[in-house]
């Protein structure tokens, strides 16, 4: 039965009158599924609330209007199912605009936020539209849903079902990656921007891109404070069902959907897979001081973890914390992934701050907890794949330890050991071993596999590679929070100067210490993942925590293909590499065993002088040969790498045994380019008597 009133320009009237029974739809629907759903000539609308005492849906024509053409009350004798409310509308298409409004307690103390005059969010929402609208009421009046027919001609398009050991991964961010004026897109900043840069990505030859997130987000603070600095990461969830639309061309509401799938379909026409960063940690509504958007007007405290006295924990460092093992709020995350997965044809997920996903109801870290053994076992999650960012702004830190063999992780070690062994600090050749190695220390004793290392030296959070190397502080202060924002301990390093500089050993130097960054990175057993623009030395102006920027410190400047084309060269041939190359990419950790006749283990490790390494010492120098022992592949070759990170010029004697080897040169560090790197790994040969000098910070490879 449907009850409505007529609204007003100002706040709901306190009596509703009751549609004649001539125009009252009484056919039995089931109750679910959640969200606006297109049915037989109307939409279904179905939302949780345990505590709510009402429940309307309000109905808009234009994402401008301030108030609802039509305000429709869910009867509780016959739409509500235990704590579902649902109710069938006829007569509206897709398109139709539309919020939640629930009255019920308001006692903060108990968790209660019912707010009867906010205008809600649908949780299940499929897409957002228009802006955030301000009133004389006070209360914030959030972008619109959006009801969505979800038909789409794929193609025939399926999920590429890559092996995650044959990946290499590209965090990239949708508007950043076009917005720029010297892009030369026709939709700068948008998802069909990234279409046409489909042929760099393939140039490139990266296997797929990490999105940084897509959610729905608020752009801008949602209560307009003007001194509240932009959101251009997009961490700070609104709608985790909806792409979200200020990435869209045009402003047809919903159009969104189309384009995402557009952009999706096109990626994989070209072998490129899609992993999204996802973020259900916390959402955009904040701490109790915050706006009421969505699931605080709907069940704040089941949605949220909550303080004894009606605060929120805040694991996330943003106000709140999701509350991920509550079954409601599992069974929300569980529709969610299986959506994007289904309706998007999503190839995987990366999940920020994932630790809070280990913690039950009161914040506790707990073993098995079932939000992240639910995402494991899903059925129609199982060609997907799973990274988790295992640790949380709480201090929980679980690289490692995470998870079971569905569970990647980024490598928060990989990162640190590989930044401070280049940087020169000493007693760090046994962890950059390590690390090369694929991190057996962390996977290997939970049955893992060295491709569940996400290996990643710079990402979206913290200084790209060349800041890496070209600043020792921090420089943030554009971000309005007077330099305190971002992290102190970058393990970097500037070589002389501070920033910019045109001194020409120092340029030199850093351009080295990227190269050799790179090549240790894609020479690592693991999966690698490179930020977006690395591989043309991107600028952040020395910030290392460009959250807000949403200018030119943070977009991809395209002027640097042609003005950095020696370091993209140098990428291409690696990633091409690595890609031919079974020798960097085994699917089990290394053992050093020994081989059959003919063939070298498969690694060795030597001493710059050719004997056994002292792995006490302070030595920043090291030779790490991977052999073919253990590869049933024709392709397999015997690969050398002389790492030296020490200040002076070191020379490295090969070892006798491995001399008459036909070793040529792939990779000089030191070397003016074309001789950085022999793409097909075709350079001069090793020198007679196997001594090789390599002048400081640099990295040589040889191949048999």
């Amino acid at each position: 039965m449907l009850l409505e009133w007529t609204p007003t320009l100002s706040t709901p009237p306190d009596v509703v009158s009751v549609m004649p029974a001539s125009q009252r739809f009484m056919q039995f629907r089931y109750p679910l599924p959640y969200g606006a759903i297109l049915q037989d000539g109307g939409v279904q609308f179905a939302v949780y609330s345990k505590s709510a005492t009402a429940m309307r849906v309000l109905l808009y024509r234009r994402v401008t209007d301030t108030d609802p053409y039509r305000v429709i009350e869910f009867n509780p004798a016959t739409d509500r199912w235990g704590d579902i409310w649902s109710m069938y509308v006829p007569d509206l298409e897709a398109g139709q605009l539309y919020h939640f409004q629930a009255d019920g307690p308001y006692n903060p103390e108990r968790g209660h936020r019912f707010n009867p005059q906010a205008r809600l969010i649908d949780p299940y929402a499929r897409a957002l539209a228009g802006s955030f609208q301000t009133s004389d009421d006070g209360v914030i009046r959030p972008p619109k849903c959006v009801v969505i027919d979800d038909t789409f001609d794929w193609k025939g398009d399926r999920h590429l079902k890559r092996p995650l050991a044959e990946s290499v991964i590209y965090e990239m961010h949708v508007r950043g990656l076009t917005k720029r004026s010297n892009s030369g897109v026709e939709h700068p900043g948008t998802y069909l921007g990234v279409i046409e840069k489909i042929p760099y990505l393939k140039s490139l030859g990266v296997t797929a891109v990490e999105l940084m997130p897509v959610h729905e987000f608020p752009t801008r603070d949602p209560a307009g404070n003007r001194h509240v600095r932009g959101n251009y990461w997009g961490y700070d969830s609104l709608a985790f069902f909806s792409p979200h639309r200020g990435y869209m061309s045009g402003k047809e509401p919903g159009d969104q959907v189309r384009q995402f799938k557009e952009m999706v379909r096109a990626l994989h026409a070209e072998g490129i897979e899609v992993i999204l960063d996802v973020v259900f940690n916390h959402t955009a509504e904040g701490n109790h001081m915050g706006p009421t958007l969505s699931f605080k007007g709907l069940e704040n405290r089941v949605y949220y973890m909550l303080n004894g006295d009606g605060t929120y924990k805040n694991y996330s460092g943003c106000g709140n914390t999701v509350n991920g093992n509550h079954p409601i709020v599992r069974e929300m995350i569980f529709h969610c992934l299986r959506h994007w997965v289904y309706n998007y044809h999503i190839d995987g997920f990366r999940f920020d701050l994932a630790s809070i996903l280990s913690r039950n109801r009161h914040g506790e870290l707990v073993p098995n907890p079932p939000m992240v053994e639910i995402i494991a076992e899903d059925p129609m999650l199982a060609d997907t794949k799973i990274i988790a960012e295992a640790w949380d702004a709480a201090g929980a830190f679980q690289v490692g330890s995470f998870a079971n063999m569905r569970w990647a992780e980024w490598n928060g070690h990989y990162r640190d050991d590989v930044r401070r062994f280049w940087r020169g600090d000493p007693g760090m050749i046994g962890p950059v071993a390590t690390r090369i190695s694929g991190s057996s220390d962390l996977y290997q004793p939970s049955g893992r596999h060295p491709y569940h290392s996400i290996n990643f030296v710079t990402s979206h959070d913290g200084y790209p590679l060349a800041d890496l190397c070209s600043y020792e502080r921090k420089h943030n202060q554009e971000n309005g929070e007077d330099n305190r924002d971002g992290d102190n301990n970058n393990y970097s390093s500037n070589y002389g100067v501070e920033g910019p500089t045109r001194r020409k050993h120092v340029v030199e130097l850093r351009r080295r210490q990227c190269k050799n960054m790179m090549a240790t990175l894609l020479l690592s057993e693991g999966t690698p993942m490179i930020v977006a623009g690395d591989e043309i030395l991107r600028t952040q102006r020395g910030n290392n925590n460009a959250y807000c920027q949403d200018n030119e410190i943070s977009w991809f400047n395209w002027s640097f293909v042609e003005k950095n084309a020696e370091m993209l060269r140098f990428t291409q041939a690696l990633i091409a590499f690595r890609k031919e190359q079974p020798n960097v990419r085994r699917p089990m950790f290394l053992t050093g065993s020994a081989p059959a006749e003919g063939e070298l283990p498969d690694v060795s490790w030597y001493g710059p002088g050719g004997g056994a390494v002292d792995w006490n010492a302070p030595s920043r120098s090291l030779t790490c040969v991977l052999g073919t022992a253990g590869l049933d592949d024709p392709a397999a070759r015997n690969i050398m790498i002389m790492l030296h990170a020490g200040g002076d010029t070191q020379e490295f004697v090969v070892p006798a045994a491995l001399r008459k080897m036909p070793w040529k040169l792939f990779i000089d560090t030191a070397a003016a380019a074309p001789g950085d790197i022999y793409p097909a790994a075709d350079g001069p040969a090793l020198p007679t008597g196997g001594k090789v000098k390599l002048i400081h910070h640099t990295l040589r490879c040889y191949v048999a």
